[in-house]
């Protein structure tokens, strides 16, 4: 396969997950916002942190608003992450390599591109969001299932669930991390109705919360939800589930090419960091510096992907 080709691939799956991620955090921010004695505009700081956007937003906005914020996130051109900036990717990346793509999941993938712009063309009202953002959850569900069930299991389903795991895991690392240091606006509220609510919020951010509620029914412990998203195989939003998707696809390139490369490697020491470690071992050690380093990986292993395959 080309190098252009995987290229195109790994990024059109990885921006339709960071759109849906994206969605997520926003619809989040709604319900976290009506949980605020204070000003309901303070959540969307946390929410822009969280999606890796608070600089660029400042760059040219001079305060947090809770609509500036939302219009930044999800429709603002300028904004190369916001969700009709990473449809808009998707779908140039997905002609780029539509002979790749079975005539399913390039249809998914036309008809989420004209919906989102379609809905993104006119004001939407505060009543609408909810519905919009469902909207985007269920058309990019649609691309992926439509992929899943139609593509061969080659080089080419590698690429693009390589991508969408190395999108997913970056996220949900970033959520945790702000959770700890930007959600709570004291220490004081931890353990409180308002830290649980918000916990809450942040579950469902990453459709977590009816599957969080299975295993642990409604116990809202620190320890207990970081352990759900970094270490349950299980939960397919967990780094742990993430990069073990990433290291069996790159097993899989890696018998297509009969080539081994350093970033096959890279995989299995930060699967081998998710699998033998224990979540109070991360505690005692600290959260925030497991969760820095694991960025900092997961972007590596990016690089190193790219390197190894010729994107370009």
């Amino acid at each position: 396969m080309l190098g252009r080709t995987a290229d195109g691939l790994y990024w059109m799956f990885r921006h339709i997950e960071r759109a849906e991620n994206i969605a997520r955090l926003i619809d989040a921010g709604l319900r976290m916002s009506l949980t605020r004695t204070g000003e309901a505009d303070d959540e969307w700081d946390s929410v822009l942190r969280s999606a890796g956007m608070h600089a660029s937003y400042l760059q040219n906005h001079e305060k947090v608003t809770g609509s500036e914020a939302i219009h930044f996130m999800l429709s603002e051109t300028n904004n190369p992450s916001s969700v009709l900036s990473a449809i808009t990717s998707a779908r140039l990346n997905g002609r780029m390599v539509r002979t790749a793509l079975t005539r399913e999941t390039w249809e998914a993938m036309n008809e989420c591109w004209i919906a989102v712009k379609a809905m993104m063309s006119r004001t939407v009202r505060d009543t609408e969001m909810p519905a919009m953002i469902d909207a985007i959850k269920q058309h990019t569900a649609l691309i992926r299932g439509s992929f899943h069930g139609t593509m061969l299991r080659n080089e080419i389903y590698s690429f693009a669930r390589i991508g969408t795991f190395i999108e997913r895991a970056d996220n949900t690392a970033r959520i945790l991390d702000v959770k700890y240091y930007v959600l709570l606006p004291s220490i004081s509220y931890v353990g409180s109705s308002l830290d649980n609510v918000q916990w809450e919020s942040i579950l469902r951010s990453v459709s977590a919360h009816r599957s969080y509620s299975w295993v642990y029914d409604t116990d809202y412990r620190p320890i207990n939800i970081a352990d759900f998203l970094i270490l349950n195989r299980r939960m397919p939003r967990s780094l742990a589930f993430c990069h073990a998707a990433i290291s069996e696809n790159l097993l899989n390139l890696e018998r297509d090419y009969g080539q081994r490369h350093p970033a096959h490697d890279t995989a299995q020491r930060i699967l081998s960091q998710c699998e033998h470690r224990t979540i109070d071992e991360i505690f005692d050690r600290g959260l925030h510096e497991f969760l820095l380093d694991f960025i900092i990986q997961n972007n590596r292993l990016g690089s190193e992907i790219a390197r190894a395959y010729n994107f370009h």
